[in-house]
């Protein structure tokens, strides 16, 4: 049985390194959707924690409420809606996004903007006002001041992006929903890992696994450095 395993992880070692073309563009689709889906929602999603965090409109804590519901719905009920909007008869049909990329990008984009959010809104939450109010009083547009705020912000402000990239590139549900597991079209690496998995093909889902194993590593260990340089030093 442990030479069984070792035979699995070398073809799946063998499968990332030989550069296999059916693995490496998974890999690329996954990483592909997963950047534009946080790339198209990072700006939008950081003003609007801004908004909650320094700002008071009607309407705010219904938002603030909003959004950390929206946290905690699973990907596979998002994917759901995502499903419902762009099927033919839906109201975003018209777009024909369902089991594509595009369909995909959107189901993410509705992934990673609570946690953007709400990050964000924290993050901003625990600044000093000083720093917005001084740079509003001498005369700084409104977009230096809330860019002197995220200077200030930096460290944390990472954090919400290394996390929210890393729920929407691990998650399963939307994407198998809404972009329908296509090789080649909208096969990401956690639905291959499941699709190979199912048909006992587990040299590619242990080598797609460990893609996503280093990864996690990776951002695990950036979290934690990241984490470290955000708290205060004792002297």
């Amino acid at each position: 049985m442990n030479e069984g395993w070792l035979a699995l992880i070398q073809q799946a070692l063998s499968l990332l390194f030989s550069l296999d073309p059916e693995v490496w563009s998974i890999i690329s689709v996954s990483f592909a959707v997963s950047f534009a889906a946080l790339a198209i929602t990072l700006l939008p999603s950081m003003v609007l924690g801004f908004l909650l965090a320094f700002t008071r409109f009607p309407g705010r804590w219904l938002v603030t409420n909003l959004i950390q519901t929206l946290q905690s719905i699973p990907t596979v009920v998002i994917g759901l809606l995502v499903y419902l909007l762009l099927t033919r008869m839906g109201p975003l049909g018209d777009l024909k996004w369902l089991f594509t990329q595009q369909g995909m990008i959107l189901g993410q984009m509705m992934i990673c903007a609570p946690v953007l959010v709400a990050m964000s809104q924290a993050a901003f939450t625990s600044v000093d006002r000083r720093a917005w109010e001084t740079s509003r009083t001498l005369g700084a547009p409104a977009l230096s001041a809330i860019w002197a705020v995220c200077r200030e912000l930096k460290v944390p402000l990472l954090l919400a992006i290394v996390a929210a990239f890393s729920r929407i590139l691990t998650e399963i549900g939307c994407s198998m929903m809404v972009g329908g597991n296509i090789a080649g079209v909208t096969r990401n690496i956690p639905t291959a890992i499941a699709l190979e998995t199912s048909k006992g093909d587990f040299a590619q889902a242990i080598a797609l696994g460990l893609v996503l194993l280093v990864l996690a590593l990776i951002l695990n260990f950036a979290l934690g450095t990241l984490r470290g340089k955000a708290e205060p030093r004792s002297h």
